[in-house]
């Protein structure tokens, strides 16, 4: 009895967290140019609208709320135990563009790449990744399909956002006491940072000197939150905007008073 109320307490404040208001398309990025772009084993950052995008873009300082993997459509796989098990949680055409995602309430699922058609997204592409090692990488996120969110970071969310006289002190949570400029440890990024620890691909590593010999050294993948990702000089940034900008080139007055004249002599 207790779990079931647990599961509707945590469902309906995932609601409530999760809810998007209704807004126009947003014109920063063209959704059709980036559906071309993508290549399997990219991480797509999202600028999202919830309640939930809003605490964590004040949290890490940055506009970008939400990090997604892409894995490329169901025949892109070639892991067959991979394709089967990606079955179980997908019912849809072979040629849907997928992402792999952790969402709060849901766990780590998997969307189509359209669920995001009317957000801001850029895309960061490791940079020099061979195909093998990108296989790899959707194939450890497939794996890790239907792990569930951490519920403590629900209701850490969930607190952040009343007022804090409303709140007894002994209720605030410890996940927000540290400093705005400091990563959270329970974030949607872990997992693809995890992702890429598995081939060894760095993300933004700490830089150890000895001997005059640089090694770069893994952070905890928990660390990570989506600005890392746009951040890392191990990640190429592809940018897709909605409208071409319009260069205006100004000339002196002098010189297109010249050539009208020699135009006119002519």
């Amino acid at each position: 009895m207790k779990s079931r109320f647990a599961h509707w307490l945590i469902s309906k404040v995932s609601k409530w967290l999760l809810y998007e208001p209704s807004v126009p398309p947003s014109p920063l990025c063209d959704f059709e140019k980036i559906r071309f772009e993508l290549r399997a084993a990219d991480v797509i950052l999202i600028e999202g609208r919830n309640k939930v995008s809003r605490i964590i873009r004040q949290v890490t300082q940055s506009s970008w709320s939400h990090a997604a993997l892409y894995i490329g459509r169901l025949y892109d796989i070639d892991d067959v135990n991979l394709r089967t098990r990606l079955r179980k949680f997908y019912k849809g055409p072979p040629d849907e563009q997928l992402i792999i995602e952790s969402v709060m309430g849901a766990g780590t699922i998997i969307s189509p790449l359209t669920s995001y058609r009317t957000h801001h997204i850029r895309i960061c592409r490791p940079r020099g990744l061979p195909r093998e090692d990108a296989q790899k990488v959707t194939g450890f996120a497939i794996s890790h399909l239907g792990m569930y969110y951490d519920l403590r970071h629900i209701f850490d969310l969930a607190r952040f956002l009343f007022p804090w006289s409303i709140l007894p002190k002994r209720w605030r949570s410890n996940l927000f006491t540290h400093n705005a400029l400091k990563p959270t440890k329970e974030i949607c990024s872990s997992l693809i940072a995890e992702a890429f620890s598995s081939v060894q691909f760095p993300i933004i590593p700490e830089i150890k000197e000895d001997n005059e010999q640089i090694t770069l050294v893994s952070r905890d993948p928990r660390l990570f939150t989506p600005k890392d990702f746009d951040y890392s000089p191990f990640f190429d940034i592809i940018k897709c905007p909605m409208v071409a900008p319009v260069i205006h080139i100004a000339y002196p007055k002098s010189l297109l008073t010249t050539q009208v004249s020699e135009h006119t002599q002519v």
